[in-house]
């Protein structure tokens, strides 16, 4: 029986690292926030939770997203020196989303998630 909680709470956290996924990670996100609450939801505080990192990828996603081709669109539209400079701030953005999408699904590996069932 243990085996079946352990096998439960790998699932939810590989489900939650899915949302956290630099750049396609925008698709499991927009398809969980685009679900209906349903009331007999088991483990309301889990559903929250995965609602809650939805919305939080989306924004981080559609941000970088926005800031990226603000910045090469720019970069593509000025001279040699100041393009260079701007590509460079691009790839440091880029580089922190990143890091960012991998330190969240880090920690959703070491901590512990809610559960209703204790």
């Amino acid at each position: 029986m243990n085996e079946d909680r352990f096998a439960d709470t790998k699932l939810m956290r590989l489900q939650l690292c899915l949302y956290l996924l630099p750049v396609v990670g925008i698709l499991p996100s927009l398809w969980q926030l685009r679900q209906p609450d349903q009331p007999g939801w088991a483990d309301h505080e889990y559903h929250r939770q995965r609602r809650r990192l939805s919305r939080r990828s989306l924004q981080l996603t559609l941000g970088w997203l926005c800031l990226y081709l603000l910045l090469w669109g720019t970069g593509q539209g000025t001279g040699e020196l100041a393009g260079f400079r701007l590509m460079y701030l691009n790839g440091l953005i880029s580089t922190g989303y990143f890091l960012v999408c991998l330190l969240w699904m880090g920690r959703i590996f070491f901590q512990p998630l809610p559960s209703a069932k204790k």
